[in-house]
């Protein structure tokens, strides 16, 4: 995925720290509880996108190498 759903993820997760916060401040349990889960959501989407990215950057690797090697 591109740099657009990087940002989205991270707004996602910004939004579910600002809804958590709130609840919190409010003591209103089911909020802050809902802020947490939309928080922990985006970072897991983070999580996959790096591990995408990772992922590319070792293809990318193998083939430079493959390359290299019937040069």
């Amino acid at each position: 995925m591109g740099i657009g759903d990087k940002i989205s993820n991270k707004a996602e997760e910004l939004g579910g720290k600002i809804e958590r916060a709130v609840g919190d401040l409010t003591d209103n349990e089911e909020l802050e509880a809902k802020g947490a889960a939309k928080e922990a959501a985006a970072k897991a989407k983070q999580a996959g996108e790096q591990v995408k990215d990772a992922a590319k950057g070792v293809v990318n690797d193998v083939k430079d190498a493959v390359n290299d090697a019937t040069k």
